[in-house]
């Protein structure tokens, strides 16, 4: 039953997902049957999240010869087709997404070929991701991608002195926004602990720890609700965009789905962090655990099925009273993969009885059976809506969340425990 459910929504997400490449390789954004919107901007953080599933899926369906066809729908699919997705996508940041004058990554393309101004963390955590998962898939150039990768993200954006990383810079790199934000951050450490299961370099474990430690004392402070946007000097600034809450990227207040988030990359470091061979175990592993239950906890009881209606909420204010009541899709994956791995490592019922309801939730109203993929943005009222995202841009939250839960060793990163085979 768990394979049928696994291969049947899985491939269903990579085929839908898979007129995203452009002729040059960066990623289209994809409406909401997964036809190309080519009036919108190509960007990198989308280019590299389709680098990184579609390895997943040479990965988990490869294997088995070009001249073996499946069907599907109502075309027949090599069962290499999501290998060369993927190395078209590797192609565009190799290629027209990079910046060959001053390196690093733009932050996308026009849809006439001009450039997005700004180098952002947040799209250069994705491309490490996508480079490690590359070269796990054995892609051609992944692994000199991702030398590359991290010598410009080290070069940029991670403040040594600090133990976090640093937001935006100019194309040129010459000038260095103030913003300080926990979103690229996040990722950050997703992208470390990727890079540490890739390349075994502790440097990656030891840094996801700091920014860690960081996280918890700030959202321990905010009785466990993480602050997101921050001053140069690392000073909360709880009022960020209190004009503009539904921000993308930078919503004000509290945002339930990156504590549900950060809850599931904290478990994950402690298991790689603090195996039992460490004599550390025994105090830091519950310790580390105990907090991502905490911000777990606080957040789905803060935003989950709070308003009357089924559905975890974008934003709430410092107090946990909801903002924005929009029912983002990539919260629903986040609260999935998380109560699932929560219960793998405390075995509480709790956990489980979460999981059952999100996939209900999910089956019933996110799902989107006739067009396929998962409804990207949903009202109060669960009716699909398109101000904050529009169209169903990439599937990495979806795909990752049909994975995820099956994934046996909590301590690796997914593209890992695919390529190991970890009893997923």
């Amino acid at each position: 039953c768990k394979v049928v459910f696994l291969v049947k929504n899985s491939r269903a997400l990579l085929d839908f997902g898979r007129k995203f490449p452009s002729p040059g390789g960066s990623s289209y954004y994809l409406g909401d049957d997964g036809t190309p919107w080519k009036e919108r901007p190509r960007e990198t953080w989308i280019t590299s999240r389709m680098a990184h599933v579609y390895s997943i899926g040479a990965m988990l369906y490869g294997g088995f010869g070009d001249d073996l066809d499946v069907e599907h729908g109502s075309e027949k699919l090599k069962y290499d087709t999501y290998g060369r997705l993927a190395d078209a996508a590797l192609s565009g940041l190799r290629g027209e997404l990079h910046d060959k004058k001053n390196g690093g990554w733009y932050a996308g393309l026009t849809s006439d070929g001009s450039i997005l101004e700004t180098k952002q963390c947040y799209a250069h955590a994705f491309v490490i991701l996508a480079a490690t998962s590359g070269m796990l898939a054995g892609r051609d150039g992944a692994e000199e991608l991702l030398t590359d990768a991290m010598a410009v993200y080290d070069k940029y954006f991670w403040d040594e002195e600090k133990g976090l990383s640093v937001d935006t810079w100019n194309t040129e790199f010459t000038e260095l926004s103030e913003y300080r934000g926990l979103n690229a951050n996040m990722h950050s450490v997703e992208a470390f602990l990727a890079v540490y299961d890739a390349l075994g370099d502790s440097k990656y474990l030891e840094r996801a720890g700091r920014i860690i430690d960081h996280v918890v004392s700030w959202a321990k402070e905010n009785d466990w609700r993480i602050p997101e946007h921050f001053k140069s000097d690392w000073t909360p600034d709880l009022s960020c965009n209190e004009d503009k809450p539904d921000d993308p990227f930078k919503p004000y207040g509290a945002t339930p789905g990156h504590g549900i988030e950060w809850a599931r990359l904290i478990t994950q470091w402690a298991v790689a962090a603090f195996n039992e061979d460490d004599s550390r175990h025994d105090i830091k592993y519950p310790k580390y655990i105990k907090i991502a239950e905490n911000l777990y906890r606080r957040a789905v009881d803060d935003a989950w099925n709070c308003d009357g209606e089924r559905g975890i909420v974008y934003t709430t204010d410092w107090n946990g009273k909801p903002v924005v009541h929009d029912r983002m899709h990539w919260t629903l994956a986040e609260a999935i993969n998380t109560s699932a791995v929560l219960y793998r490592v405390t075995g509480d019922e709790r956990y489980a009885s979460d999981y059952a309801e999100f996939m209900r939730y999910l089956d019933e109203i996110v799902h989107d059976k006739v067009n396929g993929s998962w409804f990207h943005q949903l009202d109060r009222s669960n009716k699909v809506i398109g101000t904050v995202w529009p169209g169903k841009s990439d599937i990495y939250h979806a795909l990752q969340a049909t994975l995820i839960p099956y994934n046996e060793r909590v301590g690796i990163s997914i593209a890992k425990a695919v390529k190991e085979n970890s009893n997923i």
